[in-house]
């Protein structure tokens, strides 16, 4: 999970890249959305009230996204008015830092509980180095690899 925290101690880090691909399709409103953040979690690191929090927040309730606005907190994309509004970390420390002229501002990214893609995937790569390793091991070139086809098919009775 990402948490940002306000008046910790350090300078704002170098600002990341979106998690999700420019040119790909949004990610269904079921997944969890890894790395953002809702209200309650901005509303501690920005150190503010629920209220206050919901002041700050880019929302209309003609348009469900409205365009970007650099003087509120804009939060991501929904598909529905209901849905919980969620909010990049980059994001809330940009609004601490240009609107609320909070001077220290940090993000910290902490480790995400492993879900059974990450679970999977890194079986993947467990097979994958073992069969790198085999092929190591091997190390003769294609001769020997013929040599031992001479000696299967000797080996072997004819029909």
């Amino acid at each position: 999970m990402v948490a940002p925290t306000a008046g910790s101690g350090g300078e704002l880090p170098p600002t990341v890249a979106s998690s999700w691909p420019a040119g790909l399709p949004d990610p269904a409103p079921t997944e969890p959305s890894e790395g953002l953040i809702g209200i309650d979690d901005v509303q501690k690191a920005l150190n503010r009230s629920r209220a206050s929090v919901y002041r700050y927040t880019n929302t209309d309730p003609r348009n469900l996204n409205p365009p970007f606005n650099s003087r509120k907190l804009n939060p991501e994309y929904r598909t529905d008015q209901k849905e919980a509004l969620l909010f990049h970390p980059n994001e809330v420390a940009r609004f601490a830092r240009d609107v609320l002229r909070i001077k220290e501002v940090t993000v910290e990214v902490l480790n995400s509980p492993s879900t059974a893609t990450q679970q999977l995937l890194s079986s993947i790569l467990q097979e994958l180095q073992a069969i790198r390793h085999s092929l190591q091991g091997l190390d003769q070139g294609p001769a020997v690899l013929s040599s031992k086809r001479d000696q299967l098919e000797q080996s072997r009775p004819a029909a």
